[in-house]
């Protein structure tokens, strides 16, 4: 029998076992949920550990930024109370007037924060569109820019960015690079290997995977003075993850390596049997050979794709919406990454000023079979045409 005290484990494995957890004073293999939100001090009158209110967090929390730090290869994770919530604490944390180069298409909330902030002054925003690396390189201003946002693949296009290339272009210019890879969880996609500064993920999707937490996670390879700066901002506006959804959290992450296994399979069974559907203009999914980033995405997720893809159809805006009002089995609802399938309107969801494809449907693989999906969407377009 191999000896196993000293061997290397495999992600599976780790996230499994949430890393081998197991309660000190009742052997018990599930975590407990400690919700106190203040700590008494020892009899010497100092802090028994590192908590003392629980905007500094607590020990359910941490159990879970260390799983998130384990298969993300992270020196340091935090978490927040969603993914708004971390994406708005990196921004808070850069100097007034930094400059920020984003995509001109990404996740509709953080795109919104840029806009507002640049609009304010409080950040010199310039957008590229997104994939396209030679605007994002034309967009750099050297020793200025402080801060470069990829978000790959993107939402709902799907393009993808080759995050070791975009992270030389930054740290070229002097700037760190974040990376959104919320559609690609660890560890199919570590961000922090590729060259990425800081890796964010919504951990409200693929994460936790049962649409029952918000959570926005934030990793670091390195900590710096910025780090240090997220984490106060986290501590003085109190937008840590609370304990029972960080618990929740836990339990999601231990079954991730078998969703996303299940989804990514379903998602390209799913994408081939649509291609050249006769309803459809596109299908838009980087698990297509066919798709203009499949190599990059292959190389960076090794394979595993993960569930989004999007669909673009033929006819009028209405049609897209009917299609969509149509299904029996996808839910029509915003979100993605659970078990359940999705499928949403983008337009209509993200509202005026987003530049999306007015006829463009989002949808969120999950882990029913892939015929009976097949077969929903199907009815659904001929219901609505």
């Amino acid at each position: 029998m191999p000896d196993l005290r000293n061997a290397p484990l495999s992600p599976a494995t780790r996230l499994a076992q949430a890393l081998h957890h197991v309660e000190e004073r009742t052997g018990a293999v599930t975590p407990s949920i400690q919700p106190s939100a203040t700590y008494a001090r020892g009899p010497d009158y100092a802090p028994r550990q590192s908590y003392i209110y629980r905007r500094d967090g607590n020990e359910t929390t941490e159990l879970a930024e260390a799983v998130i730090a384990d298969i993300e290869g992270a020196a340091s994770t935090l978490l927040f109370a969603s993914g708004m919530s971390a994406a708005n604490a990196v921004l808070e944390a850069l100097p007034m007037g930094a400059h920020v180069v984003a995509q001109d298409v990404m996740y509709h909330g953080v795109l919104h924060q840029l806009r507002k902030h640049h609009g304010t002054g409080r950040l010199v925003v310039d957008l590229y569109p997104a994939g396209d690396l030679d605007a994002m390189r034309a967009a750099m201003r050297a020793g200025q820019t402080a801060l470069v946002w990829v978000e790959t693949p993107n939402n709902p296009d799907w393009t993808v960015t080759d995050i070791a290339a975009a992270a030389d272009i930054a740290h070229s210019a002097g700037a760190q690079l974040i990376t959104d890879c919320t559609a690609t969880p660890p560890p199919c996609c570590r961000a922090l290997d590729l060259g990425a500064d800081i890796s964010f993920h919504s951990a409200t999707k693929y994460l936790n995977g049962h649409s029952d937490v918000t959570a926005g996670a934030l990793s670091v390879a390195q900590p710096s003075a910025m780090w240090d700066e997220i984490a106060d901002i986290r501590k003085l506006q109190g937008t840590v993850l609370h304990s029972f959804d960080a618990w929740l959290l836990v339990r999601g992450m231990r079954t991730l390596m078998l969703r996303i296994e299940r989804q990514s399979a379903s998602a390209i069974t799913f994408a081939q049997h649509f291609g050249g559907h006769p309803q459809l203009q596109s299908v838009l999914y980087p698990g297509l050979p066919t798709h203009p980033g499949h190599d990059i995405a292959a190389r960076q997720t090794g394979g595993q794709f993960g569930g989004m893809l999007s669909l673009i159809t033929r006819g009028s805006e209405q049609t897209a919406i009917d299609t969509a009002r149509h299904c029996r089995l996808f839910y029509p609802a915003t979100s993605l990454g659970g078990v359940e399938s999705l499928i949403e309107h983008r337009k209509t969801v993200s509202g005026p000023g987003f530049n999306v494809h007015p006829n463009l449907l989002r949808l969120s693989i999950g882990i029913e079979d892939a015929s009976d999906l097949i077969a929903d969407l199907q009815q659904a377009l001929e219901a609505a045409t």
